[in-house]
């Protein structure tokens, strides 16, 4: 029996990390997207609470846990990390693995910011 559950956790765990996909792309502030309607003008900074990626055309929000993510990533940015009050002056590029729910939210397993 316990062989039995070791290989159902194992074939789940390798099925799970069989679906994820990796999106590379522009990161942005995903309420100011919702405003604007355009990513030109909406660089994420410090205290930016949503977030989404702008990837081959298309936009992708991130979910909860993604946004949490996501703004860790940005406090631990290494050209942030001398003044991590300075305004943006570049667009931030991310490497997002996940898997894509329907409305196209992704479920953030991992992401890097360039």
């Amino acid at each position: 029996m316990r062989r039995l559950l070791t290989l159902c956790a194992v074939v789940t765990v390798f099925t799970t990390l069989a679906l994820a996909e990796s999106w590379t792309g522009r990161l942005v502030d995903a309420s100011c997207y919702d405003q604007q309607k355009s990513a030109t003008t909406c660089d994420p900074t410090s205290s930016t609470t949503t977030f989404a990626m702008v990837a081959s055309g298309k936009i992708y929000k991130f979910d909860d846990a993604g946004n949490t993510k996501a703004m860790e990533a940005m406090k631990n940015r290494a050209d942030r990390s001398t003044n991590p009050n300075a305004p943006q002056t570049t667009t931030v590029a991310a490497k997002v693995t996940g898997t894509k729910g329907a409305d196209n939210t992704l479920k953030v397993e991992t992401i890097e910011v360039q």
